[in-house]
């Protein structure tokens, strides 16, 4: 994280563990209701997050963690770099 940049580790950990039980869950569930479920909460959540995490998390990308073709390879980006904010 960019010493410019500063984002509540509250913030961070409530994110992080969040996505993280809902990435666990949906890798290995087989069915796409389910699927869809999480993809609808994690959608929710990012509406009301941190923006300032939001943006890092996003990289720029206006429909991160809301794209349906992308929704689990950007879970698992964000939830790699929170482990790297949060392990500074």
């Amino acid at each position: 994280m960019s010493t410019s940049i500063r984002i509540d580790k509250n913030a961070i950990e409530t994110a992080y563990s969040f996505f993280h039980q809902k990435e666990r869950v949906y890798a290995h569930s087989n069915m796409e209701w389910q699927k869809d479920d999480i993809e609808y909460a994690i959608s929710s959540y990012v509406q009301d997050m941190d923006k300032t995490l939001y943006g890092l998390l996003s990289d720029g990308h206006d429909d991160f963690l809301v794209n349906h073709r992308r929704f689990h390879d950007d879970i698992l980006s964000a939830i790699e770099v929170m482990e790297n904010l949060l392990n500074q």
